[in-house]
């Protein structure tokens, strides 16, 4: 990669990381193309984006933002997975795949609002409900009480007809 190409990568670099609310490190090891093109298209799909960086050129461009605690993650073969949008559907998209294709892509941590996350933390949050399935749960909560309730009242009305 020449100078120019690297200043231009780092300057690309330096506009994701003042414009993204998470940053998450993985180990590519061993997936084809067609794999990490399934993945990046997946996660575009979620407001998320997966590039390939050199170590080098992600310090430089993290140094001084809140994302400068992801360059100790910084080894070897990585990928980074940013988003603007919600984080959460990009740490499940993330998790899903380096469940689906396993060894290949290991997560190592990364950085949610702020917050440090190492490759145990981001598993947890993989696994929490998403946004829609906590509010269908409380929608059933809510309604439980009223809905049985309801078929009290109709089973004594059928009782007082017999």
């Amino acid at each position: 990669m020449d100078r120019a190409r690297k200043k231009l990568e780092l300057e690309q670099l330096s506009a994701t990381m003042s414009q993204t609310e998470l940053v998450l490190v993985s180990h590519n090891k061993g997936m084809t193309v067609a794999q990490v093109s399934e993945l990046r298209k997946t996660l575009r799909s979620n407001g998320a984006a997966y590039k390939k960086t050199k170590n080098t050129l992600t310090k430089l461009a993290t140094k001084g933002t809140k994302f400068e605690g992801v360059n100790e993650l910084l080894a070897g073969p990585t990928g980074l997975t940013t988003t603007t949008a919600d984080g959460m559907v990009a740490i499940k998209t993330i998790y899903d795949f380096s469940k689906k294709y396993d060894g290949k892509l290991v997560l190592l941590g990364g950085i949610l609002g702020g917050m440090k996350l190492d490759a145990a933390a981001v598993e947890k949050l993989a696994k929490l409900p998403s946004l829609n399935q906590l509010r269908g749960i409380l929608v059933g909560l809510i309604q439980a009480p009223a809905a049985q309730l309801a078929r009290l009242a109709d089973a004594y009305a059928k009782k007082e007809q017999a």
